[in-house]
């Protein structure tokens, strides 16, 4: 007799599904559940399913554990290009790059993409729901839509790495305090992936690495 297959989704072959990446990802990037499902389109309780499974297949404590955690999908293109770098090749420099982006809040994004776009003349690159991007002389410009009374956060500073996993591992060791682990907040659709992780200054203030990934063929 023919041998048959086990019930459900077959066995997927990274230590995360997809669907529990993506949660992943947005709980490292500080989403509470909430905000994760109205992003996602899912339930909250989808979300702490995901959340809950993901802990314990990494055996770790609880979800601040799951923040600090340092992990990326096998078939993506931050972990493809880790694998294929030369093992002889020279220490990255340890540098921060030039400023890739900087971040602030609107209280109405159809009205900020107008303004900054037509009437500021910045170069519109693309808008997701109530975040939109322009390109300013090649540092982007992030813009967000909060709630009420919200407007006034603090403008965030990302600064460009190559590698992004490097440069966190090293200034976590020279005592910077990092909000989580890095993690990707989007794949574009040729493959490129963009990471970020984000620290405070003395402060308490948010900076950010950021990295653009490309996936190699």
């Amino acid at each position: 007799m023919p041998m048959r297959r086990p019930r459900g989704r077959p066995r997927h072959d990274d230590v995360l599904t997809p669907a529990e990446w993506r949660i992943v990802h947005a709980v490292r990037h500080g989403l509470s559940n909430t905000q994760i499902a109205k992003r996602r389109g899912i339930s909250v309780d989808a979300v702490k399913f995901h959340v809950a499974n993901a802990i314990a297949k990494l055996g770790l404590v609880d979800r601040r554990a799951l923040r600090q955690w340092r992990g990326a999908p096998r078939y993506g293109a931050l972990r493809r290009s880790n694998e294929r770098e030369d093992t002889t090749m020279e220490t990255k420099t340890s540098e921060l790059g030039p400023i890739g982006q900087v971040s602030r809040t609107v209280r109405d994004i159809k009205e900020a993409e107008a303004w900054y776009g037509n009437t500021l003349g910045l170069r519109h690159l693309y808008t997701f729901g109530s975040l939109a991007f322009f390109d300013c002389g090649g540092t982007r410009l992030y813009l967000s839509a909060e709630e009420c009374g919200a407007s006034a956060a603090e403008s965030i500073l990302y600064f460009r790495v190559a590698d992004i996993e490097a440069k966190h591992a090293e200034l976590l060791s020279r005592g910077v305090e990092f909000k989580g682990a890095p993690h990707m907040i989007h794949r574009h659709a040729d493959g490129t992936e963009e990471w970020m992780a984000f620290f405070l200054d003395p402060e308490g203030r948010p900076l950010a690495l950021m990295s653009q990934v490309k996936l190699k063929q």
